[in-house]
């Protein structure tokens, strides 16, 4: 009988679409790899891979008993992780990526009580808006804010909730220069933006009945950073947009306030994927469960997330109002989803 680890190896090879990745993948040498293909492909005196220099592709024999090996690569996972779901506790490491703003405002105050729920797990964040592969990076979980889903590659997805950009000014910025009415008055504000294209700062508003606007300010501070943005709002710098998860305690304290409530800037979906080969660990699934515990929505679906200034043991009240709802996404289900991180 053929030895099963090397189907799992070709399955793998297949997969990633090469030896070096699936050698990463399976922390195996590559010239050990090759020649366990090499070997297998002897022993059923078949060849199953067309090799060139550029890329490797399947044989007619390869399509085939790729198949098998897949088959019996998942369902040897699936039995290991169902063992493991009962036999073991949440334990090891669990690499995740996160983004920064998300990371700072959202999940880092939440990692001291998941930690303490579960000290035997090892938390490895990756906090930067670097875009990642999950395959290729190891990393077990990215958490995202996209204004869409995914649907290219594959993995599962987890949707978290709604997160709405606000535009906000601090008070002392509205009492030097009025309260804005309507959108165009926007343009005699200096604001605060990550860009700056053809030397102003572009706000692109939803308002009421699928009204739209764009706004073209005069920048005065743009960085790439939205938390430096957050300190040049709250500083009366100008006006900007944050996301709602990272300014409503603000806006609860009146440290900021909303302006043109009636409109709103493009709303992202907060969600958690993993590759769905790979099964759940404890670990995982532990994280997930939290994140669902305590990152609450409302009956909107918007994210009602902690602050910092609250403590990590409970959600901080939302801002008093909310920006105009956009049509509702498609409810996340498993299914296909790109393995590479978010902003």
């Amino acid at each position: 009988m053929h030895d099963l680890n090397d189907m799992r190896y070709f399955a793998e090879v297949v997969d990633h679409g090469g030896f070096a990745a699936a050698a990463r993948s399976l922390d195996l040498p590559t010239s050990r790899l090759s020649r366990r293909i090499a070997r297998l492909e002897a022993e059923l005196g078949v060849r199953l891979l067309h090799r060139t220099t550029r890329k490797l592709s399947l044989t007619a024999a390869g399509e085939q008993y790729h198949r098998h090996c897949v088959a019996v690569r998942d369902q040897a996972d699936q039995a290991q992780a169902e063992l493991a779901q009962i036999l073991t506790e949440p334990r090891g490491p669990l690499r995740i990526s996160c983004p920064v703003t998300l990371a700072q405002a959202t999940i880092g105050p939440l990692i001291p009580g998941y930690l303490a729920r579960h000290p035997k797990v090892r938390l490895d964040i990756q906090v930067s808006n670097r875009v990642v592969d999950l395959a290729e990076e190891g990393v077990d979980l990215a958490l995202r804010v996209r204004p869409t889903l995914d649907d290219s590659g594959s993995a599962i997805i987890k949707q978290l909730g709604l997160s709405h950009g606000l535009l906000v000014a601090s008070p002392e910025l509205l009492r030097r220069h009025g309260r804005p009415a309507q959108p165009a008055d926007l343009e005699r504000f200096d604001a605060v933006g990550m860009s700056a294209s053809g030397g102003k700062v572009r706000l692109r508003l939803l308002g009421p009945q699928g009204a739209r606007h764009e706004a073209a300010c005069r920048p005065a501070c743009v960085a790439d950073d939205l938390m430096t943005l957050r300190f040049a709002i709250l500083g009366g710098v100008g006006v900007g947009m944050l996301p709602d998860y990272m300014c409503h305690e603000d806006v609860a304290q009146g440290r900021l306030e909303r302006i043109l409530p009636d409109w709103s800037l493009v709303s992202g979906i907060v969600h958690a994927a993993y590759l769905s080969r790979r099964g759940m660990s404890p670990a995982l699934r532990s994280f997930l469960d939290y994140l669902g515990e305590k990152l609450t929505q409302d009956p909107n679906g918007d994210l009602v997330g902690v602050s910092p200034l609250n403590g990590a043991g409970g959600a901080a009240k939302a801002a008093p109002t909310r920006p105009a709802a956009p049509p509702s996404p498609a409810p996340a289900r498993p299914g296909r989803a790109s393995g590479r991180g978010g902003r």
